[in-house]
């Protein structure tokens, strides 16, 4: 199957399509383009987010996110809608279309961080009583990041191919995360968090671990958001999944103009270090 990119394709068949069902208008001024979604502001004052995922992608849970997320409680997320679903004529894939609440102000940035945001007091205090309450919820979902569903072997498999280590994985009760958590996820000045079609069951430390990783390039900012969630990484969970985290860009395939390279492989090793007297 060809790779597709939707800031590259043609998308008015399927704009169209999204505001006939859901009887509505999308504001072209406004539309945001990504690799696998699109979305806009609608002229009832609510957001349309529309997804592409290869049907091999599909295992039961891999086009309702944002409308299971709907169940969740003491979390601060856009209110869900609406939804609709189809499976693409021509190619083997499914697009999925979610209606929400509009965000309450923009998104602090992109996924990876090259200065520290100015959050306030109170935006630290509603992320972390969210990822709390998100931890505490129940669920039969798998998470998905990357569209990949989580394994014990997966997290395995990809500490060892960065770092050629091979580590063992006991880990405790998995309980639900974001999956996807970085910058571009979550507002501010007021804290939101959104993007949920990978949400699921994971090893506790997996949405710490991923947002610490994405502000490594700004020290002050990663050493803050460690503090904040010290709980979930301080344990062997936290630490391979700290690891699991950096294994994504700091392995031998490493961009070599991504500032995080070097300092995530000096904290890989000490992470390595210290899991033997965990």
């Amino acid at each position: 199957m060809r790779s597709v990119d939707l800031r590259l394709e043609p998308v008015e068949e399927i704009l169209a399509r999204a505001e006939s069902a859901l009887q509505v208008q999308l504001d072209r001024a406004t539309l945001v383009r990504k690799r696998r979604s699109i979305g806009a502001v609608t002229t009832r004052g609510t957001w349309v987010r529309i997804e592409r995922r290869p049907w091999a992608k599909v295992d039961g849970q891999g086009w309702n996110g944002t409308q299971s997320a709907a169940s969740l409680h003491g979390i601060a997320k856009p209110q869900w809608y609406a939804g609709l679903t189809w499976r693409d004529s021509a190619e083997p894939a499914v697009w999925q279309v979610d209606e929400t609440a509009l965000l309450p102000c923009q998104p602090i940035g992109t996924a990876v961080l090259a200065e520290a945001p100015q959050l306030p007091d109170a935006w630290w205090k509603a992320f972390n009583a969210s990822l709390d309450a998100l931890a505490g919820s129940r669920t039969t979902r798998v998470a998905t990041p990357d569209t990949e569903t989580l394994t014990v072997g997966g997290i395995t498999g990809a500490i060892s191919a960065a770092f050629g280590v091979a580590v063992e994985a006991d880990f405790g009760p998995w309980a639900p995360a974001h999956a996807d958590l970085n910058w571009a996820n979550m507002t501010g000045p007021e804290f939101c968090l959104f993007d949920w079609e990978d949400w699921g069951n994971a090893p506790r430390g997996l949405d710490a671990a991923s947002l610490w990783a994405a502000s490594l390039a700004v020290p002050e900012l990663a050493k803050k958001v460690r503090e904040e969630r010290h709980e979930d990484l301080s344990g062997r969970d936290g630490k391979l999944m700290l690891l699991f985290a950096l294994s994504k860009f700091a392995g031998p395939g490493a961009h070599p103009d991504d500032p995080r390279v070097a300092p995530g492989r000096e904290e890989a090793a000490r992470l390595l270090r210290q899991l033997d007297g965990v």
